[in-house]
């Protein structure tokens, strides 16, 4: 297969390995499943609604990182970081399209289409694994044990810091949520201008923390789709590694 080199945010990306030339996703799209197999269920603390950080200040210090330092990150801080991400703000029981309410970042027509992984290595009290986020309940659904950080590395193209950080959030979309709506307008903007917002969440939460992340968007499709075990509806848009400050 001849691979072509595209430069995405200033990386030289190999691609051709999970996609046709015009972008359609291949033979591996067919072999993923339908629904996700849950393992077990993580119920994550209850995120802090008032911290020391002011939003100008994260706002001011909100950089891109991609050296981390050695330190594990706790489960109290992946459940503020995915919270951030996605969480729920307003139960809305009562209306089933939005899957447990109004979130943390904000969803044309309040579609939510997206679908957010973690992918953890090294986290205090949180077994390595695949894990999707569910809002509604603020819980982990492990889908994968073991650590997987090489298989995100390799679906990245070989991007060092993402094998090195001790977590990622990965995100994808469903976009039928959106499109069902509001047709090629959603899949052409509204989709990407969600995952816009909810990545910035994740960069200010960061910094409030004292953490560090980078928002990659270069990836082989398929491989990413395989390695975090996404259904075949969804469509992957970001790998967000997290980790500490180097010192």
């Amino acid at each position: 297969m001849i691979k072509t080199i595209t430069m995405i945010a200033g990386c030289s990306v190999a691609l051709g390995a999970g996609l046709t030339a015009n972008g359609v996703p291949g033979k591996a799209l067919a072999a993923l499943p339908d629904t996700h197999k849950v393992l077990s269920t993580v119920k994550l603390p209850q995120p802090v609604l008032d911290g020391t950080v002011s939003v100008e200040a994260a706002l001011e210090q909100r950089r891109s990182v991609r050296q981390y330092g050695p330190g594990p990150l706790t489960l109290a801080e992946v459940s503020q970081l995915l919270w951030a991400a996605y969480g729920v703000t307003k139960p809305v029981p009562e209306v089933a399209a939005l899957r447990g309410g109004l979130r943390t970042a904000p969803s044309a027509g309040a579609c939510y289409p997206l679908e957010i992984y973690l992918v953890a290595g090294k986290v205090t009290g949180l077994a390595p694994g695949i894990y999707r986020y569910e809002p509604a309940t603020h819980e982990l659904q492990k889908i994968a044990a073991g650590d997987r950080r090489q298989a995100l590395y390799n679906a990245s193209a070989g991007q060092t810091f993402v094998k090195k950080a001790p977590a990622s959030i990965v995100y994808s979309a469903v976009y039928e949520r959106t499109t069902n709506r509001y047709g090629d307008r959603g899949r052409e903007r509204y989709v990407c201008m969600d995952a816009g917002h909810s990545a910035e969440n994740v960069y200010l939460q960061c910094t409030a923390l004292g953490l560090g992340t980078c928002a990659v968007g270069a990836f082989l499709d398929d491989d990413l789709r395989t390695a975090v075990h996404m259904t075949r509806s969804e469509e992957p848009l970001y790998i967000m590694p997290v980790g500490r400050l180097p010192e």
